[in-house]
């Protein structure tokens, strides 16, 4: 270790010499030391006077130590294997490479000697050499290959069950307790595990366990698309929805009965919510896992897929002191996520934002949030009335299903909210007919709405197996590219890979048609015009449509044209 016996400037100086601190902010620096347990790097980083990529970088001046901000993870022969991955994640550390008789060591801390000991220890043949490394960079290669090297798949744990492990633990999860340190519980625990971990992994949204007459099929949902992933044998059928029925805290006794529950865990260190809902059918319980990423969630609307026209319009409208803007799709096409971001871009110490939800699926801090409970009548226009007795400034609601819940979105916009909610449409222009068909009256439309906004998700092409294709001559008829147009587009797919799990496909991405309410339109609500014509109206103002939109990402390489047609 280069820092042993090591003297040189203090680390406050050092940022001083590199103009990162001014001499007075120090000297306030090492006065509020003395009242925490923080070093002084933590503090500076904490207080914002500095980032980590400053702090490293005279930790590694004063220490010795070279700095490396990215680092690349080899592991020849599987050395590392011997390695507790709790150890590293402790002490936040992790080898990431061998040469020759030396193993090289990122940290976070290398002021803390002892872990460089206890490798030793593990490795006497070897040298242990240091290098400073971001915290998130430490994380990202405990998980991304440390973990990946210690999980089995699901298949595999399947296949090593014997007709002996039917042992469930009735102690629910921790929320605390990684479940990947969890390797030597019983084995249908950890067949469970192992599932919840793979789908993490897998980047799938959804876990469905359905049963049938012979096998029981688990498939996952990714990016949108359910993926047959195994069949674990019919005989721990009861034994796998018991282990997930006591995780949600759900009465294993009862299985005649549809239930909804809950599961807070850690995978990799990631804070995952999953959201459990069980359903009786002929041959067994069928149940559906809703996985929710606390950790990796984005709410920022620039990175949601808007246009650089439509952000623009859109973040306008949202930010009027009142008014109603509806998002609308279908089930799945990101309605929620996106009123979300709006929430989050209109978070501020002045502005009390309260919304009513079925359910809420993440928490927001500095908004109030109210979850919807039917069976004690407290339904979105009850939650809504009371939302209004607390002094909103915004309210979101999160759809609008009826009639009541609907005038009363129209009459808080009418007093001077900010109301946002969701329809179900096919695309913006019915949001209109959607809310007359309510009983909504076209002059409360025209009075109180400012916008709708129709939206879908599309996957998008995984890049590390992308590459030009030509589309067939009916797919780009039906985009409206036939002849001359389509000679000078260039379209992409994807291959197939390992990174994508052979799909092609690596995320998604939101296409949207945003429909303002101009004074023309407005006039054909009120004589009740058909969406169709509403819908053509707005493209001689400009509107972008989905398909257009979608079209649009398609030839700049974001999509492929199969993935715009069967979403718009």
């Amino acid at each position: 270790m280069a820092l042993r016996g090591r003297k040189t400037k203090p680390l406050g100086a050092l940022l001083v010499d590199r103009k990162v601190l001014t001499a007075e902010q120090l000297q306030e620096a090492l006065i509020l030391q003395k009242t925490t347990p923080l070093r002084l790097g933590q503090l500076l980083i904490k207080k914002g006077l500095a980032t980590e990529d400053e702090v490293l970088e005279a930790l590694a001046e004063q220490s010795g130590v070279p700095y490396q901000k990215s680092i690349a993870f080899d592991d020849p022969d599987d050395i590392f294997s011997r390695v507790p991955t709790y150890f590293l994640k402790k002490n936040k550390v992790a080898p990431f490479r061998a040469g020759g008789s030396v193993i090289y060591v990122a940290a976070a801390d290398v002021l803390n000697i002892h872990p460089f000991d206890d490798l030793k220890m593990l490795y006497p043949d070897h040298d242990i050499e240091a290098v400073l490394a971001p915290e998130a960079e430490i994380s990202r290669i405990i998980n991304s290959h440390y973990d990946i090297m210690r999980a089995d798949s699901a298949g595999e744990v399947i296949e090593g069950l014997a007709g002996s492990d039917f042992e469930i633990l009735s102690s629910p999860v921790l929320e605390t307790e990684d479940i990947l340190d969890m390797a030597n519980e019983a084995p249908i625990i950890r067949l469970v595990n192992t599932m919840i971990t793979q789908a993490v992994q897998d980047r799938a949204s959804d876990i469905h366990l359905e049963p049938y007459e012979k096998d029981m099929a688990v498939r996952f949902r990714i990016d949108g698309i359910l993926y047959q992933m195994f069949t674990p044998p019919k005989k721990f059928q009861g034994a796998i929805i018991s282990r997930i029925k006591i995780m949600a805290n759900l009465n294993i006794a009862e299985n005649r009965l549809p239930q909804d529950g809950r599961i807070q865990i850690k995978i990799g260190g990631k804070d995952i919510d999953i959201r459990v809902s069980v359903f009786p059918t002929y041959y067994g319980e069928r149940v559906v896992m809703r996985l929710l990423n606390k950790t990796d969630m984005n709410f920022d609307l620039s990175a949601m897929g808007f246009s650089a026209a439509v952000l623009k319009s859109f973040e306008a409208t949202i930010r009027k002191t009142y008014g109603v803007v509806l998002v609308t799709g279908p089930t799945g096409s990101g309605k929620s996520t996106t009123l979300y971001g709006v929430l989050s871009g209109l978070r501020s110490p002045e502005i009390n934002i309260l919304t009513v939800e079925d359910p809420i699926e993440y928490q927001l801090h500095g908004v109030g949030q109210m979850q919807v409970k039917p069976k004690i009548d407290l339904t979105f226009a009850n939650g809504l009335r009371s939302i209004l007795r607390q002094d909103p400034d915004v309210i979101m609601i999160g759809e609008i299903r009826d009639l009541e819940t609907a005038e009363i979105a129209v009459q808080a916009a009418l007093t001077g909210h900010r109301v946002f909610s969701t329809l179900h449409t096919n695309d913006a222009a019915s949001g209109v007919t959607r809310l007359i068909d309510m009983g909504v009256e076209p002059f409360l439309i025209t009075s109180s709405v400012n916008a709708f906004l129709a939206q879908r998700l599309v996957r998008t092409i995984c890049p590390s197996c992308r590459q030009p294709y030509r589309p067939t001559a009916q797919m780009l008829s039906e985009l409206g590219l036939g002849g001359a147009k389509a000679k000078g587009a260039r379209f992409f797919h994807g291959k197939g890979c390992e990174k994508c799990l052979g799909t092609g496909f690596m995320g998604r991405t939101g296409i949207f048609e945003f429909l303002p309410l101009s004074n023309d339109i407005r006039r054909m609500i009120i004589n009740r015009a058909e969406a169709y014509e509403i819908k053509e109206q707005a493209i001689r103002e400009g509107m972008v449509t989905l398909l257009a939109d979608g079209l649009q990402k398609a030839m700049a390489g974001a999509t492929t044209v199969e993935e715009v047609l069967r979403v718009s």
